[in-house]
C-alpha cells in the first residue's frame, strides 16, 4: 500500500503535517576527501528530493526555509534557468548537486572504517500537509513518512 493511500486511510485533518524522510548511502574512500561527491554521484537522494520539489501542488517545506521552491526563487537561485534548454527537474538536480555545500536541504554523514575507507549517507527531510499529499499523490517509493497523532507518532513507508 502506498504512503498516499495510508495517509488517506488515517483520515487526518487536511492541515496535519507529514514529515517525509529519505536516505541512501554508499561505500567511499575517505583519504582523498571526496566522500560526499562520491555519494552524490552514486545515490539518488538529490534526484528523489528534486522529484518531490517539482511535483505540482505539493508545496514541500523544511524547518529552515519554509516552502523550499519559493525560497530558492526568492533568493535568486533559479534566475539562471533558461526555459527550453533542459527540464526544470534536471536544472534543479544539477544546481543542488553543484551547490551542495551552500544549501541546507540534504545532509551528509560519513562513517570512517579506517584511514582509507568509509560509508557516506545522504539524507533529506521535508514537511508537507496531508491535503497536499492526498491531492498530488506523488511517487514516494523509498521515502518514510511520519505524522503525529493523538496516540503518538506514526511512522511508515511505502
Amino acid at each position: 500500500m502506498s504512503i498516499t493511500q495510508k495517509i488517506k486511510d488515517l483520515n487526518l485533518p487536511d492541515e496535519a503535517v507529514i514529515t517525509l524522510s529519505y536516505s541512501e548511502g554508499t561505500d567511499v574512500f575517505v583519504h582523498n576527501e571526496t566522500e560526499v561527491e562520491t555519494a552524490l554521484g552514486e545515490t539518488d537522494v538529490v534526484s528523489s528530493f528534486v522529484s518531490l520539489l517539482v511535483e505540482p501542488h505539493l508545496h514541500i517545506s523544511n524547518q529552515w526555509s519554509g516552502d523550499i521552491l519559493q525560497s530558492l526563487r526568492s533568493d535568486g537561485h533559479l534566475d539562471d534557468y533558461e526555459r527550453g534548454s533542459f527540464t526544470f527537474e534536471d536544472y534543479l538536480t544539477e544546481y543542488i548537486t553543484d551547490n551542495f555545500y551552500d544549501q541546507e536541504f540534504i545532509e551528509a554523514s560519513t562513517e570512517k572504517y579506517d584511514h582509507k575507507r568509509g560509508f557516506c549517507t545522504l539524507s533529506t527531510e521535508v514537511q508537507v500537509t496531508a491535503k497536499n499529499i492526498t491531492s498530488a499523490s506523488p511517487f514516494l517509493s523509498g521515502w518514510t513518512a511520519s505524522v503525529s497523532t493523538d496516540n503518538g507518532t506514526l511512522t511508515f513507508d511505502a
